[in-house]
Formats: C-alpha cells, structure tokens, sequence
C-alpha cells in the first residue's frame, strides 16, 4: 500500500470518528436544549398553576374581590390553555384536558353562586327580620362554606330539601370539591411533570459527559496511534532513505561542499531535500571528474596507438639510416686528404645527422616500449653543451650568443643522460625558434650539491 494511501485511510478514521462524535454531541445538544425548554415551560406552567389556586382560593374567601379575584382565574386558565396547546409534547394532554375540566367547573361554580345570590337577594326581601343580622355573614359563607349556609337557612326558615337555597348551595360545595381537587391533580402533574423534564435533562447531560469520556480516549488513542504508525512508517522510511542517500553520496566524494544555498530544515521533508541536493553536487562532480579520467583515458589510448604507430615507423626508417650511415661511413674511409673541405663537411654532417636520426628512432622505439630511464652519474653541463651542439647542427645559430651561467665546471647528477640531452635539444630548438634566431641564450645551471 503507498504511503499517500496509508496517510489518507488514517484521516478517513480519524474524521469518521470526528464525525460520529459530532454528530452524536449535537444530536444530544439539541435533545438537551429542548429539554431544557421543556422544563422552563413545566417550571412556568407550575408557577402559574400555584397562582391560580391562590386566586382561587381568594374567590372563595373575599366575596367583596369576587369580580377581581374571577377576572384572574380567567387569565390564568388562557395562559395555562395556551401553554399546554403551543408545547407539541404528548403528556400535556392530560394537562389540557385537566385545564379544560377546571374551567368547566369554575364556569359551574360561577353560575351557581350567581344563582344562589339572586335566590338570596328574593328570600332575603321576604324574611328580612329573620334574616337582618344573619345576612352578611351567609352571603359570605356561600362560596367558603356553602353547606354551612344551607343548613343554617334551612333550620332557621324551615326551608325544605328542594328549596334552591338548599339544593344549590349543597350542589355548588361538589362543584367546589371537584374544582379543588382538579387543582390538586394540576399541581401534582405539574410537579411530575417539572421532575420528568429535569430528570431528561440530566440524563441528556450525563449521556453527553459519557459521551466525552468514550469519545475522547479513542480519540486519542486513534490520534496516538495515527502519530506512532506514521512516526515509525513514513518518518521511519525518509529517515531511511536520507541515511542511504547520505551513504550514495559519501561513496563517491564524501568531502565536496554543497554549492546550494543554506537550506532551512523545518521537518524531515526539508531534510531528504537538503541531502539529495548534497547528493547531487556529489554526483555531479563524480561525473566531471569521472569524464575528465575519461578523457585522459582516451589520451592514454591516443598516446598508446600513437606509440604503435611510431614503433612501426621506426621499424620501418631504421634500416634505410643504417644504410645510410654505414654508406656515408664508407664514403668517408674512401675520402683522402686532399678530398675538397666542403665535401668533408658534407660527409660529417651526413654521418651526424644520421647519428641523430637514429638517436630519434631509438627514442621513438623506446617510448613504444615505455623503457625505464636509466639512470646513471653524469655532468649536466656536459649534456648542456652536447644538447647545444646538437640543436645547433639542425638550425641556423649564427645570430645566437649561448652562454651558460654554471658555477662551477664539473656538476654532477643523476639522471638518464640519453633522455636528458633530448629534453635540452628540444628545449633549445624552442628557444632558438622562439627568438626568430636572434639574442641571447643563457642557460643556468644547479649549484654544485654533490646530490642528485
């Protein structure tokens, strides 16, 4: 599996389980806020539940407050209907049908003590004096205490059972019991219902804290696990690879300075750049040098087919020389003294020059053969001046002056002397071309050491 493959599963977990995360958390939050709504409605719905029993409660007990006192049952019974009608949650029917049934009762309870009132008011007309002292104190008892003040008019008027101040009143104190005990039943749902939202949203948090205590140790296992598999993977590898890079480049020219600018290092990236950048002005300069061995390589080869060649062609004028050293020798045996001098001349500067030809054609058979020098005590100025000589019988010196600074007479080496008189041969040939065979040639010499 490639390593972007690897890296990209590893991220495909780490964001799924992000993603589960944040899904489930946002989830609970939602859950939790809505719950929490919830248990501001139930904590309203209670609190305004508790003032419309106090309200009704003052009905009951300050005729004089009656329209007031009723005007806020009224308008807490609308608030309640309201609430429990805009919330959408299933348990506030029976809150409903409980507010539907108390605002059944208080219209009952209302109409019935209207009633009983205006029967009060018709009998009170008729039985003043019977009723003068008693009147104030039953006209308030009929919504405390209504069977109280059935009774009492019943025994003190003789009233029978069906008489309406009678029946009414006995009817209005079940009307009175029920509205009481719906209002207890409301109370009680409502304290429920104020305990089940409460406990829906500690259990939502809880749910969300657990949540995070799950969550958060895989995550950082996972996150853990991500860094130690790509720390001991990946990481691991570049270091691998940096190390045998370092390796390649050490093989071939472990001293060679980069020529690339200070790379700054920011991670193991930058360090891999940073070392094949040093690997390649390694290999670069293993290319120059390895291409300039080249080249001497082909001038070894030039030099050996060179020397071949010059074997071949010293074989070849070797013998024609000796013919023509052996006939100039022969030439100058059959010379007498009264020979012409020019043509004794002639016949020395042949056996000279052939003498040097020869000399040439050694040279030549021995640099085919890489003969080794053959050292041997010897005066350089000896060779200086038979290298003079020699130079001077193949050009023109007459506009030379040569003149050689040496301390002493006698300086002694060692060295090939045969190599050396041709390294001065040809070092005079070069200057005396050199001078356009003018001047003055001065030749300095070593101090007499007694070395070599």
């Amino acid at each position: 599996m490639s390593l972007k493959k690897k890296i990209t599963i590893i991220f495909l977990i780490s964001a799924f389980i992000n993603a589960i995360l944040a899904v489930f958390v946002y989830t609970n939050f939602i859950q939790v806020k809505n719950e929490i709504r919830f248990l501001e409605i139930t904590d309203v719905m209670r609190s305004k539940t508790l003032q419309l029993r106090r309200h009704e409660k003052n009905y009951f007990l300050y005729p004089d407050k009656e329209a007031e006192e009723l005007a806020f049952v009224h308008d807490y019974i609308s608030q309640l209907e309201e609430i429990s009608s805009s919330f959408d949650k299933e348990h506030l029917d029976k809150f409903a049908r409980q507010i539907a049934d108390y605002k059944e009762h208080v219209a009952v309870i209302e109409a019935l003590a209207m009633e009983i009132a205006q029967e009060f008011e018709t009998i009170k007309a008729t039985s003043f004096e019977q009723l003068a002292k008693f009147a104030p104190l039953i006209e308030a008892s009929f919504r405390d205490r209504p069977l109280y003040a059935s009774n009492f008019l019943r025994n003190t008027l003789a009233l029978s059972e069906d008489h309406p101040l009678v029946a009414r009143p006995r009817e209005l104190q079940v009307k009175i019991d029920e509205l009481r005990k719906i209002g207890e039943d409301m109370i009680a749902f409502t304290k429920e219902l104020d305990k089940r939202a409460r406990e829906s949203a500690e259990y939502g948090i809880s749910i969300s804290h657990t949540a995070i205590l799950v969550f958060f140790p895989i995550l950082l296992l996972s996150g853990l696990g991500a860094i130690y598999y790509i720390s001991n993977d990946a990481v691991k590898r570049l270091q691998t690879l940096t190390d045998e890079i370092d390796k390649t480049g050490m093989r071939y020219l472990p001293d060679l300075p980069s020529s690339h600018e200070e790379h700054v290092i920011k991670d193991e990236v930058d360090t891999l750049i940073k070392k094949f950048r040093i690997m390649d002005d390694q290999l670069t300069a293993w290319e120059e040098e390895l291409h300039q061995k080249n080249e001497e390589i082909l001038r070894s080869k030039k030099l050996v087919a060179i020397g071949t060649m010059a074997s071949g062609v010293a074989h070849e004028l070797n013998n024609p020389i000796n013919n023509i050293s052996v006939s100039a020798q022969v030439l100058r045996k059959k010379l007498d003294k009264d020979t012409n001098i020019d043509t004794q001349e002639i016949v020395r500067d042949i056996l000279g020059q052939t003498g040097r030809v020869k000399g040439i054609v050694a040279d030549l058979l021995e640099f085919a053969r890489e003969r080794a020098p053959q050292l041997s005590r010897c005066n350089i100025n000896s060779i200086i001046k038979a290298a003079y000589i020699m130079a001077s019988s193949s050009v023109s010196t007459s506009g030379i002056r040569f003149k050689l600074d040496a301390p002493h007479e006698n300086v002694p080496v060692t060295a090939d002397s045969f190599q050396m008189e041709r390294v001065f041969v040809n070092l005079f040939n070069n200057a005396i071309v050199a001078m356009k065979g003018k001047g003055e040639l001065i030749k300095l010499t070593l101090k007499k050491t007694g070395t070599s």
